[in-house]
């Protein structure tokens, strides 16, 4: 059968093609379109060509919706999240979006305005409209144990951050063995103590900071100072820093994150309290920003992109029959040495300097 031209074919055919269309004007059967555009196998490869062609000049495209139908999937994840002002929630859905494209997936962003129950609610009720096959949830569990949220029947659901491993299928970061490594890397240097610039109440990754900060001091005979609170912003950090920096017994800082630990920073320079020499600095996340600090910043890298991954490794691994996995899986955090870390000042050599 002879391969039509686009003038064969008639304007209003080329406005609304069918599946029909392209094969006539390719000169294939229906059928050999339809594994074309499934992306299926055991078409040689310059029949494909001419099939995308035909496609591309008659402006065709596959009916998705059907073929989810058919196929009794969507082939996308749906994400949701409280807000994408933090830099860990940012990452965190740029890295699931990457990986969720390499396995042939989109991602649909749900986000939730309020930590509320009735927005969480709302939420997964949305997801009744959508054509999501799973989805994976960055936010505070407690409100997901809450007995008016219902999950949509057949949606596979991971968590990301939160303690929840009894009850969904959890990726993290460790964050327990992080804080653990900085408090340890301050102690190492000589520093008598820790303080801790602490994120939100709430929190669970800057609750689980606080309680690792807490334990490792205490198992190194360390008797834990008062902790310092902010909300992850550098300007919490700033009024937070002014206060520690009026202590002349706080030699070593351990910052929640990174945007609290340049608040801090500048407090402390305003203050007259030199880093390292008077005042050493770690902060937790490795943001791309941290070796620009001045001095650049000692802290914890985040693998982002490997929780990303394994988020969508996951739910692909729970939409299987036999995927009824629950647990958590934690990635690593790595120590990055820079600048703002030393050992301590000699005694009568610290102190406010005017």
């Amino acid at each position: 059968m002879a391969r039509r031209t686009p003038a064969d074919v008639p304007r209003r055919a080329r406005a609304t093609a069918s599946m029909a269309d392209v094969a006539r004007l390719a000169g294939v059967s229906s059928q050999t379109v339809s594994r074309v555009s499934n992306g299926y196998a055991g078409v040689n490869e310059e029949t494909r060509q001419q099939v995308l062609a035909a496609m591309a000049e008659l402006g065709y495209r596959p009916n998705s919706a059907a073929r989810a139908l058919k196929r009794g999937e969507f082939r996308t994840i749906g994400v949701i999240t409280f807000t994408l002002s933090t830099t860990g929630n940012v990452r965190t859905l740029e890295a699931i979006a990457t990986s969720a494209a390499e396995e042939g997936y989109a991602v649909t962003l749900l986000p939730v305005a309020v930590p509320t129950t009735d927005e969480v609610r709302g939420a997964f009720s949305r997801l009744e409209e959508l054509a999501v096959d799973a989805v994976i949830v960055i936010m505070e569990v407690h409100l997901l144990d809450a007995a008016t949220v219902k999950l949509p029947p057949h949606v596979q659901v991971v968590v990301v951050d939160s303690d929840a491993g009894d009850h969904y299928t959890v990726v993290d970061t460790d964050q327990a063995g992080g804080t653990r490594t900085a408090v340890q890397h301050l102690l190492d240097l000589g520093h008598r103590t820790v303080w801790h610039l602490g994120g939100p109440e709430g929190s669970f990754a800057a609750q689980r900071r606080a309680d690792a900060w807490r334990a490792a001091l205490t198992e190194a005979g360390r008797t834990p100072p008062p902790l310092v609170r902010g909300d992850w912003s550098a300007e919490s950090g700033y009024r937070a820093g002014l206060e520690l920096a009026a202590r002349e017994e706080c030699t070593a800082v351990f910052a929640a994150n990174d945007q609290m630990a340049l608040g801090l920073l500048r407090a402390l320079h305003e203050r007259g309290r030199r880093v390292p020499e008077d005042v050493s600095v770690i902060g937790f996340d490795d943001i791309p920003e941290a070796g620009s600090f001045l001095p650049p910043l000692t802290t914890l890298h985040q693998d982002f992109a490997e929780v990303g991954r394994l988020c969508v490794q996951a739910v692909l691994r729970k939409m299987r029959p036999d995927g009824s996995e629950h647990g958590t899986t934690l990635v690593p955090t790595r120590l990055v040495l820079r600048d703002s870390t030393a050992p301590p000042p000699a005694e009568g050599q610290g102190g406010l300097r005017k």
